[in-house]
């Protein structure tokens, strides 16, 4: 799966870590601002990628990070305020950028000042990824150890467009549920702008997403 999107990510802990990751491994352009120097040195040992040291409410390091040209801005510390204060600043710096807050529980009070939020703890760090990269792919990837639920939108251009469950040839480990009617047959037809529920191996995941997405 690839990606073109410039993200910040404020909060290098467990969380924001592995929700670069993911974001970094579609292609997206990701920078870290974390303030503690021995995370700051942990991810920058780990993972290649822009990491900046500093306090990511200050508008200097926000600058730094790209702010004027970035597509989201999500505060995924393990502080519900100082994230809603990241995505405040942000957007008094470009008003245009997506943002996204991480919070304690699943109160979601916050969407009144952010573009969505996000609860990790209950929803596993990809659920932090699709919330950044937006909503054309939800996944659950809680369901199961090995298997994502996933809700997908069909590309106009995508290699099943058109073509009916029969015809296209996806992995094994992939289940086609639903149309959001009725359960799926063999003789459904993937049309496209049209959105498919289906569940996925974990690593088949990225086949399947090329097969409906492009």
């Amino acid at each position: 799966m690839t990606g073109n999107l410039r993200v910040i990510i404020a909060g290098g802990g467990r969380v924001g870590f592995k929700t670069a990751s993911i974001l970094a491994d579609r292609g997206d352009r990701v920078t870290v601002v974390e303030p503690d120097g021995e995370t700051v040195d942990r991810i920058a040992d780990e993972w290649v990628t822009t990491v900046i040291q500093g306090d990511a409410t200050s508008p200097d390091i926000l600058k730094q990070a790209g702010i004027d040209k970035a597509d989201v801005v999500a505060g995924l510390t393990g502080h519900s305020g100082l994230n809603l204060a990241i995505c405040l600043a942000a957007t008094e710096l470009n008003p245009h950028v997506r943002t996204v807050a991480r919070i304690d529980d699943g109160d979601d009070d916050y969407t009144e000042f952010v573009d969505a939020v996000v609860f990790p703890e209950g929803a596993g760090a990809r659920m932090a990824a699709n919330e950044i990269v937006g909503s054309a792919i939800q996944t659950l990837d809680d369901v199961a150890a090995d298997v994502e639920i996933m809700h997908v939108r069909v590309a106009e251009d995508s290699p099943a467009a058109g073509k009916s469950l029969a015809t296209v040839r996806f992995p094994e480990g992939t289940l086609i549920i639903s149309d959001g009617a009725s359960v799926a047959t063999s003789e459904l037809v993937l049309e496209p702008g049209e959105r498919y529920l289906l569940a996925v191996e974990s690593d088949v995941v990225d086949e399947v997403v090329q097969l409906l997405r492009g």
